[in-house]
């Protein structure tokens, strides 16, 4: 045998050792670890921690923020910069945006945020926080109304349960607007996640901590609102942050009448019962809760037959609505009512509770129903109405400068009582605006008022003036 046979065959066996020496190692990847985030707590020191992004909101400035070499804390090499615009600026109404990585972090080490804060005059910003990252935002942490002012000041957002911040990708959001009409600048430094031990847990809440009351049907869904939580800092005072609802746990007393989901949806779903949703975060029982009491199948308003032509919608799914500045304006002080608007099965309601008066207004144009012979709503009391109930209505025309409270304003009521009026079930009210002594005027239609006693509160459907 040659020399050239005796080099191949060893070439041969030492390819088949490697190749054994190899299968014979494979890694088992069943009992692999799934990989860890990091845990860097820095978002901005001196510049941009690895890995973070700036994205502005819609309808911002989008070059309100900007990093500043000039004006900085204790001295740093940079801070971030914040112009909030004038009012009518047109390349934005307010400054806000969202600071996020692309690769979540691990902050489950951390109980706060903290960061370094001054302006260029005392103002406030109305909204800065944790946990937006342009997608779910499922464990979001927020102030409101931050005051700031011209010395540098640190702040301390508490986060809830810092567990739940496996892969969180949302560092920071802020959104703020003019103050008096006139925007600011504002700084802030030394952004970073910290294990505060000073941090004590005081009392989270749900609905503001009211224990609400509520008339339902099968198959509405409203979702649990008013959800914060009180920390007491390190400098003793207690500070209040609005907080996301996957941070509790809900618990319905009788799921055969409503259930409700990790993110405080309240689903319906039987009667007539009742059933309380109450919440707990971190073991600890919110203050607040909200009474179902479901009537079982709920009754719908009559459809509206007119033709979409001889119509000018305020408020139905049969129609295409005009322009509406609110349903509810809560004019303060004297105003009790409140609002909790549902649908079921994509058919869209009013809810008003607490009843004494409510606004619903649309100048924004205002609307010229000078063709327009009648209004007309649908209403529904759900309770039994009290000894010489009233519903009254008010329509505002205001006038030809187009503003509340001028001095060319016309308005008028007509009132509703018994045998009108009646409780649980629909009444529809079809209104001649010839009727309203008062109104002068159908060319600038700005408000309608509704006004009741011996009524706790109603629903309210199909809001239109025709022909």
């Amino acid at each position: 045998m040659n020399t050239n046979f005796f080099i191949r065959l060893r070439q041969l066996v030492s390819l088949m050792v490697i190749l054994l020496f190899a299968f014979g190692c494979e890694r088992d990847v069943t009992n692999l670890e799934p990989a860890s985030f990091p845990t860097n707590p820095e978002v901005f020191i001196d510049g941009f921690s690895p890995g973070l992004n700036y994205a502005a909101f819609g309808g911002s400035v989008p070059t309100a923020f900007d990093v500043d070499k000039e004006t900085t804390y204790n001295n740093s090499a940079a801070s971030m910069r914040f112009e909030v615009p004038d009012v009518d600026d047109p390349r934005g109404a307010y400054a806000g945006g969202v600071f996020f990585t692309s690769v979540g972090r691990d902050l489950s080490g951390y109980n706060a945020i903290t960061f370094w804060a001054k302006a260029s005059q005392s103002a406030s910003i109305d909204v800065i926080g944790l946990g937006n990252d342009l997608g779910a935002s499922a464990y979001q942490v927020s102030v409101s109304g931050l005051a700031v002012n011209t010395s540098w000041k640190e702040y301390i957002i508490p986060i809830p349960d810092p567990s739940r911040l496996k892969a969180e990708k949302g560092m920071l959001y802020y959104s703020v607007g003019p103050k008096d009409g006139k925007g600011f600048t504002f700084w802030i430094d030394e952004v970073k996640f910290e294990n505060l031990g000073t941090i004590a847990y005081a009392q989270p809440a749900i609905l503001l901590g009211q224990d609400q009351v509520v008339t339902s049907f099968t198959g509405v869904t409203t979702n649990i609102s008013g959800l914060s939580a009180i920390f007491n800092l390190p400098n003793g005072v207690n500070t209040e942050v609005n907080i996301a609802p996957s941070y509790f746990e809900f618990l319905s007393s009788n799921e055969v009448v409503a259930t409700v989901n990790e993110r405080g949806s309240v689903s319906v779903i039987g009667g007539p019962g009742t059933a309380v949703i109450s919440a707990t975060m971190n073991g600890v029982e919110a203050k607040g809760s909200i009474t179902i009491n479901s009537m079982g199948v709920f009754q719908f308003a009559p459809e509206p037959t007119h033709p979409a032509a001889d119509v000018i919608s305020l408020f139905s799914d049969a129609y295409t609505n005009v322009p509406v500045d609110y349903y509810n304006g809560y004019w303060a002080p004297y105003q009790t009512t409140t609002s909790a608007d549902f649908d079921i099965s994509g058919d869209h309601f009013l809810q008003y509770n607490n009843f004494n008066f409510v606004g619903i207004q649309f100048s924004s144009p205002t609307i010229n129903a000078s063709s327009m012979t009648h209004l007309r709503m649908d209403i529904f009391v759900p309770g039994t109405l009290g000894a010489g109930a009233q519903f009254k209505v008010q329509v505002v025309d205001f006038g030809a400068d187009g503003v509340f409270g001028g001095s060319d304003n016309t308005s008028g009521t007509v009132i509703f009582t018994s045998p009108t009026l009646v409780g649980q079930n629909w009444i529809s009210l079809d209104i001649p605006l010839s009727s309203i002594a008062g109104l002068s005027s159908k060319a600038h239609l700005g408000q309608i008022i509704l006004e009741g006693t011996g009524i706790s509160g109603f629903y309210a459907d199909n809001i239109y003036f025709h022909k």
